[in-house]
């Protein structure tokens, strides 16, 4: 089944699909979460966001020997109690609206860190650590990239180095611009510090995205 599983991913991304709310969502939740306790998983829950991002493909198709009416995607998270979300998309073949037949997590670009450190009740009360612990992950990830990057640039030449700390630098005034920016626009109930943080978390991370 794997094997058919990036070529579904291109139909679902190139074919016709509306944003869908019928009882496959229903199914494939539950089937994620029957695969989750049978693989022994510690998640305190499993989210299907109900947004533009929950599609679902006809195909009514064959794949393997398993027929497929069709193919439900989106994005999700499983939730920890007391440590930050795996936000992540999900792809769910159907028999029928009312049968899965297969389920998969897949890598989300563009995660929301604040998320992370608030699908968790016991986090919401004090999330800032769990902000911080994102933000120093992002921060090392980013790191190894740099270094790799800064090697090839050093062997390019003095102009490729150049070129390289400037593009470093811009972006750090970017990040604090930006930060600051979205500081203001907490919500109410939030802290601005917290806010601005789980930024700087989103930031880096599409940083390390573009310069990998």
């Amino acid at each position: 089944m794997r094997a058919w599983l990036a070529f579904l991913l291109v139909l679902v991304s190139t074919g016709a699909a509306a944003q869908y709310s019928g009882p496959a969502v229903q199914t494939c939740l539950d089937y994620a979460k029957r695969e989750q306790k049978q693989n022994g998983g510690s998640a305190l829950e499993i989210v299907f966001e109900r947004d533009d991002s929950l599609l679902i493909e006809r195909y009514t198709r064959k794949v393997g020997s398993q027929f497929v009416s069709s193919i439900l995607s989106g994005n999700g998270a499983v939730v920890y109690e007391g440590a930050p979300s795996a936000e992540l998309s999900f792809i769910c073949l159907l028999a029928n609206e009312k049968q899965a037949v297969f389920f998969d997590w897949l890598p989300r670009a563009n995660a929301p860190a604040a998320m992370q450190c608030l699908r968790s009740a016991e986090l919401q009360k004090n999330p800032r650590p769990c902000f911080e612990l994102l933000l120093r992950v992002a921060e090392h990830d980013l790191t190894l990239i740099y270094a790799e990057r800064f090697q090839e640039a050093n062997a390019r030449g003095e102009a490729s180095l150049a070129a390289f700390r400037k593009s470093n630098d811009e972006w750090k005034r970017y990040v604090e611009a930006e930060c600051a920016r979205r500081r203001e626009l907490a919500p109410a109930g939030a802290s601005p510090d917290d806010y601005a943080v789980a930024c700087r978390v989103e930031l880096t991370r599409r940083r390390a995205l573009d310069v990998k």
